[in-house]
């Protein structure tokens, strides 16, 4: 993109070494890209993102209070336009159908290197979904494998196996105490997969995830 206007970006991060290392790494690149302004959680970053207009957000995926994810679903409620590429450690497919279904343009490893990450940046800025090489594959043949329904319900809304059987305990009426006794489990185990799910789902409560799960097909 040699002559072209630099990318501006918003850098969101809840360390302040993690933001400073991404700036230090774009640094040499900065006639591609130019980080226009920083945040360490989401309420900064909507309103960086506001007054900025970046055309991208990067984003950590895990942060104090909350998470890239809701922060990216905020964003695209609020600027439908709005780019966010999603960075993690981790190597989960999981959390990459969560990046998806919550909006993200990009899902990309923090091991990247600094001319890659901004070849993928500019990429995104063009509307490619970019995703981390390593997991690319993985994540098609996981796909497929929604699709055939093989893995667990609730897979394909990023739930986990355990979380999904907590889900269907819900959809059948099941208390806190209920699920507990019935997956042998404690009962604070049992609120974590609750608030869980209720944060996979976008919902702000149990009758909400019940209704979620039964629109989406996952439970009947």
């Amino acid at each position: 993109m040699t002559g072209a206007t630099p990318l501006r970006l918003v850098v969101v991060d809840d360390h302040e070494m993690v933001v400073q290392g991404l700036k230090a790494m774009l640094g040499p690149f900065r006639g591609r890209v130019r980080v226009v302004g920083t945040a360490h959680d989401a309420a900064a970053a909507l309103a960086a993102a506001v007054s900025l207009e970046p055309d991208i957000v990067l984003c950590d995926v895990r942060m104090a209070g909350e998470s890239g994810l809701d922060l990216c679903r905020r964003l695209r409620e609020r600027l439908p336009d709005q780019k966010v590429v999603l960075l993690s450690v981790y190597d989960d497919e999981q959390y990459l159908f969560q990046a998806l279904r919550a909006g993200a343009a990009g899902y990309l490893l923090k091991r990247i290197g600094g001319e890659e990450l901004v070849r993928q940046l500019e990429l995104a800025a063009t509307g490619t979904t970019v995703v981390d090489a390593t997991m690319a594959g993985r994540a098609a043949a996981s796909a497929a494998r929604l699709e055939r329904n093989e893995f667990w319900p609730g897979a394909r809304l990023g739930l986990t196996h355990r979380e999904s059987e907590v889900l269907a305990l819900l959809v059948a009426g099941h208390s806190n105490r209920s699920i507990a006794a019935e997956l042998v489990i404690g009962e604070e185990t049992v609120k974590s997969h609750v608030r869980a799910v209720l944060r996979k789902l976008d919902v702000p409560d149990r009758t909400a995830a019940v209704a979620a799960a039964l629109r989406e097909g996952v439970f009947r």
